[in-house]
């Protein structure tokens, strides 16, 4: 086992920065999500961690030392990838022992190490069938089989669930963290299913335009996100935000939104953004209706209905929220009345998106 640290880590592909001064640390035995759009810099990240892309700057560290220049072979690292890369015509026992026999090692340590691996990940009784004859999911367990039989010190992940259906990435995440725990390895999965990200990683690594937005706890990137990128991307669906001005009122602060008809009134703790353009940004499960007066007033314009709970699109003064609401929700043109849970709620910069402190 090791941990990693990334010390202003860049990559360059001409003009192009995938990855952007990514400073992070990840200690011995964490399950590390790295979690983004398409195209902002984590599976790169994970490449030069792995060595198959070469730095453009930065440093690599794995236990305090520097890997930047070390071949693949030799950083003692294990990569499980998005397409299985399974040889077709090896069988599972072959697949998952190849790495070992192409390192020279003896026949009994393939076999035992094989077998271990085998039963850990429930495939003992199909040691002899071919990738053709597995399902996804299994093909997906033989190769982590092939990177755990090498016993690295690091396990990376890039999107090893991606091309199953939905039941059975949510079983092949609880397996995965049941074999962290069983291991107790570092491991740095990549993903851009944020569900997948919230579910499974210890602490989280949210990537845009290859810069690192936040790192932190899942509930601590859902409940205060630093900006406004990551409690949009973070959440199904994620953050509803308003763009206003903080206004003295009435011998009082309100927030007054940049449509018609939006005023919420505010607790003085927010009298130093007096005058500011600032957006609102709250939960869908912190905005609350009822047939009564609230905070404001607005119109339901549709409804998803989930089984257990209803997300609803509700019109007020010109913006457009969604509400979630346990169990069945009413659709059609009702007015509701809206109460907002501001102590919860999170203030950005309505320029930067920065969260305001």
């Amino acid at each position: 086992m090791a941990s990693v640290r990334l010390d202003n880590l860049c990559k360059h592909f001409g003009p192009v920065r995938a990855v952007d001064r990514v400073s992070l640390e990840i200690p011995d035995g964490e399950l590390m999500v790295l979690v983004g759009p398409s195209g902002c810099g984590k599976s790169t990240l994970l490449r030069l961690v792995a060595g198959l892309e070469e730095p453009s700057g930065g440093g690599i560290y794995l236990d305090d030392r520097d890997v930047g220049r070390v071949k693949p072979q030799d950083r003692d690292v294990a990569m499980v990838f998005q397409n299985y890369a399974l040889f077709p015509h090896l069988n599972v026992e072959q697949n998952m022992g190849f790495s070992l026999k192409f390192r020279k090692a003896a026949k009994p340590e393939i076999r035992a190490r094989v077998t271990e691996a085998a039963e850990m990940l429930g495939l003992a009784d199909q040691l002899r069938r071919k990738p053709a004859e597995l399902s996804g999911g299994q093909r997906q367990r033989v190769a982590l089989g092939r990177a755990m039989v090498c016993q690295p010190k690091v396990f990376l992940l890039d999107e090893p669930l991606s091309n199953l259906d939905a039941r059975m990435r949510a079983e092949m995440r609880a397996e995965i963290a049941q074999l962290h725990r069983r291991l107790g390895t570092t491991m740095i999965f990549v993903t851009h299913d944020q569900t997948e990200a919230m579910t499974l990683g210890q602490r989280l690594c949210v990537l845009d335009g290859g810069q690192v937005m936040q790192t932190g706890s899942p509930m601590d990137l859902y409940r205060r996100p630093a900006h406004r990128f990551v409690g949009d991307f973070i959440g199904t669906p994620g953050m509803n935000f308003v763009r206003g001005r903080i206004a003295e009122r009435d011998g009082g602060l309100a927030f007054v939104g940049s449509g018609d008809g939006f005023s919420l009134r505010l607790a003085n703790g927010l009298v130093r953004y007096a005058g500011r353009e600032v957006e609102l940004g709250i939960r869908p499960e912190q905005i609350s209706l009822g047939d009564g007066a609230g905070d404001a007033t607005g119109t339901v314009e549709g409804c998803e209905t989930l089984g257990h709970e209803s997300l609803l699109c509700v019109r007020c003064g010109g913006h457009e929220l969604v509400v979630r609401l346990p169990g069945v929700g009413a659709g059609g043109l009702a007015k509701v009345g809206m109460r907002f849970d501001l102590a919860a709620a999170v203030w950005f910069d309505a320029t930067t998106g920065q969260a305001l402190e």
